[in-house]
C-alpha cells in the first residue's frame, strides 16, 4: 500500500492540490497529514480529492471544530489530537506534528513515525526498525519549496516530490 505524506500545509490551496493529484496518479491509497493545515477552508481540496485521510492537529490549526466540520464532509476522512497510534496495512504509524511530543520509547514502538512541524524533509532510523519522516512543508512559506512525500508500506520506500519550478516558490502563485 502507498500512503501520501503530508505536513505544514498552512493554507496553501494550489500546492495541496497539487500533490494530491500526483498522489492520485501515484495511486496513492490514503494520505497522512501531520498537522498545520490551518483554516478549515485547507480541508476543501482534500474533500474534492476523494481520498481517504488521517491527520493530527498542529500548533497552527486554530479552529479545531471548523477542521473536524470539514473532514466530516470527506468520505473517510479523521483527524485526531497529536499524537496519534494508527494501523495501516499491517504497520504500526505514529503521526504527531511536533516530534518533540513524543518519548523515545514510543517512537522505537511503531514501524513508522510520520511528523512534521520543523518544515523541513527528513528521513532517519531509530531503533532497528523506526523510520522517521518528516514530508517537509506542502506550503513552501519557511524554505521556498512545497514539498510531500509517498511511502510504500511494502517495500519501506520513500519517495520525496518538491513542487520545484519558478511558480512554486514562496510568495509566489501557480499560473492557472
Amino acid at each position: 500500500m502507498r500512503i501520501g505524506l503530508l505536513a505544514d500545509s498552512h493554507d496553501r490551496l494550489p500546492a495541496i492540490s497539487e500533490f494530491l493529484r500526483r498522489f492520485s496518479a501515484a495511486q496513492v491509497g490514503m494520505v497522512l497529514h501531520a498537522g498545520d493545515f490551518c483554516s478549515p477552508f485547507a480541508f476543501k481540496p482534500i474533500v474534492d480529492a476523494g481520498l481517504a485521510l488521517a491527520g493530527v492537529f498542529g500548533r497552527n490549526d486554530g479552529d479545531r471544530e471548523g477542521l473536524r466540520a470539514q473532514a466530516g464532509r470527506a468520505m473517510g476522512a479523521e483527524l485526531y489530537e497529536s499524537p496519534h497510534s494508527l494501523d495501516v496495512g499491517g504497520q504500526h504509524i505514529l503521526l504527531v506534528h511536533d516530534i518533540g511530543e513524543v518519548n523515545k520509547r514510543s517512537v522505537v514502538a511503531h514501524q513508522f513515525v510520520i511528523h512534521g512541524c520543523s518544515h523541513q524533509l527528513q528521513m532517519k532510523t531509530r531503533g532497528t526498525n523506526t523510520l522517521m519522516i518528516n514530508p517537509g512543508e506542502a506550503c513552501g512559506w519557511l524554505y521556498g519549496t512545497p514539498s510531500a512525500a509517498i511511502l510504500d508500506l511494502n517495500t519501506k520506500q520513500v519517495e520525496f516530490l518538491t513542487l520545484d519550478a519558478p511558480e512554486w516558490r514562496a510568495g509566489s502563485a501557480p499560473s492557472a
